[in-house]
């Protein structure tokens, strides 16, 4: 594989057609909405169709890149999603997912993020990488923050939730 689609304990891969299952899985899974954006749950037909316009279609169409996290032993953790992907601002948005709780904090997202942003940099030619996170989410803060992301702004009362606004923290890191 790619050397830089690995990091340390890590491994990011494309999609596969076998991944609609886990696809289906993650997509559905309504503890993670909020934090994805999802509004209702997907069928595995539609999924089916992402899956098969991902396997023909690059960054370039697309405008997005998803990737599988594995771990040293090969089994999918979760995914790092490149977004809003702009190739004249050289630019592009990240969204990360450790699905099972018990896979999290084992530093899986640590070296997803840090060989993404190698591939964003060396292969892509990227400037920067941007995330939004909503203020309370005091995990994927700290993990941005980790890996060199910082703070550029905040979108007051941005994200509506069940229980309310949330502010929303714009994140930047500059590559190279």
């Amino acid at each position: 594989m790619n050397n830089q689609l690995r990091y340390g304990k890590i491994a990011l891969r494309p999609l596969e057609p076998e991944d609609i299952d886990l696809l289906y899985k993650w997509e559905n899974d309504i503890e993670i909405w909020e934090v994805s954006n999802t509004r209702t749950p997907y069928s595995r037909h539609v999924l089916a169709q992402f899956l098969q316009e991902a396997a023909k279609k690059d960054i370039y169409e697309t405008k997005q890149l998803r990737l599988i996290i594995e771990n040293g032993n090969g089994t999918p953790v979760g995914a790092i999603d490149l977004f809003d992907f702009d190739p004249y601002h050289l630019r592009a948005g990240v969204g990360i997912l450790i699905h099972n709780k018990t896979d999290r904090n084992k530093g899986y997202a640590t070296d997803a993020l840090k060989a993404l942003s190698k591939y964003a940099f060396e292969v892509l030619g990227l400037k920067q990488l941007f995330a939004n996170i909503t203020a309370d989410n005091k995990n994927s803060i700290a993990l941005f923050e980790k890996n060199e992301f910082i703070q550029a702004g905040i979108k007051k009362e941005w994200i509506k939730t069940i229980s309310g606004w949330k502010d929303e923290i714009l994140f930047q890191k500059f590559l190279g």
